[in-house]
């Protein structure tokens, strides 16, 4: 009883410790947003700022200046296999979808998870510029700028509420004919919370994302009573060696259910 105690405190303070740094992360991000900002490519095609430095550098100095112990995983930092072994790790996107914030849009966030062994336990992503502050602690429920949240009930497939890859959304129709899609939702931490307050009913993530895009979102859909998995229903692990992820799906416990079912019958080539 006394570890668990400890371990209550230990999160009530890493939960204060997440929600001011990020806030302080994204005022940075936003003071940053439409200048002009030096920009390079990584890995062939991602595109990298010096805002997406910036930012990476604060929540690390932040974070891990506090918690010296816990492992840390980011996109923006060398990565360090040190993590592996530790009990609690950070996993960081300084910025989700610089293309659009690169391009001037609107849909961008910082998104950061601490995770313990494999799963999230404290989750925040904050999108400045539409003023969305997402926050979920294990157990605890999601809320969006302090008040609660939760994903939409029920079962039915409606195509302009469900958001992600156009192949995969149509692969949901079992109709035939023309189906409105909803408009595409360039950062998919946004896209993934946005089930959890009921702005969408579903969102799916393609394949090729990382661990950095959706820990923070898993727990914010988990918590505002949705699931979010690959599409078998397995639970998505994180701080593995390999932190790449397929095709994902979130949604409320019902139509998660049912999208599951769907593509278990369905399955993708």
């Amino acid at each position: 009883m006394a570890d668990a105690d400890a371990n209550d405190i230990i999160l009530t303070r890493d939960a204060t410790l997440l929600q001011d740094t990020v806030r302080d992360a994204g005022a940075l991000a936003q003071s940053m947003f439409r200048t002009e900002l030096k920009t390079w490519t990584k890995g062939g095609s991602s595109p990298v700022s010096e805002a997406d430095i910036a930012v990476n550098d604060l929540l690390e100095a932040r974070l891990r200046g506090a918690t010296p112990d816990y492992g840390w995983l980011s996109e923006e930092s060398a990565d360090d296999s040190t993590r592996l072994s530790r009990r609690l790790t950070w996993i960081v996107d300084p910025i989700d979808g610089t293309r659009n914030y690169l391009g001037g849009h609107d849909e961008w966030c910082v998104s950061v998870a601490l995770v313990e062994g494999a799963s999230p336990v404290l989750a925040v992503v904050f999108a400045p510029t539409s003023d969305e502050f997402f926050f979920a602690a294990r157990g605890q429920g999601t809320t969006l700028n302090g008040k609660q949240v939760t994903a939409t009930a029920g079962s039915a497939l409606d195509f302009s509420r469900i958001a992600g890859p156009k192949p995969m959304v149509e692969r949901l129709n079992t109709l035939g004919g023309d189906i409105k899609l909803h408009p595409r939702i360039g950062s998919l931490a946004l896209r993934l919370c946005r089930v959890a307050h009921g702005g969408l009913d579903a969102a799916f993530a393609g394949g090729n994302s990382h661990d950095w895009d959706l820990a923070a979102a898993d727990l914010i859909v988990q918590e505002a009573d949705g699931r979010m998995s690959d599409l078998s229903g397995e639970p998505i692990l994180y701080n593995r060696r390999e932190v790449t992820h397929g095709v994902l799906v979130a949604a409320g416990r019902d139509r998660h259910a049912s999208i599951v079912a769907h593509f278990r019958n369905r399955p993708l080539p």
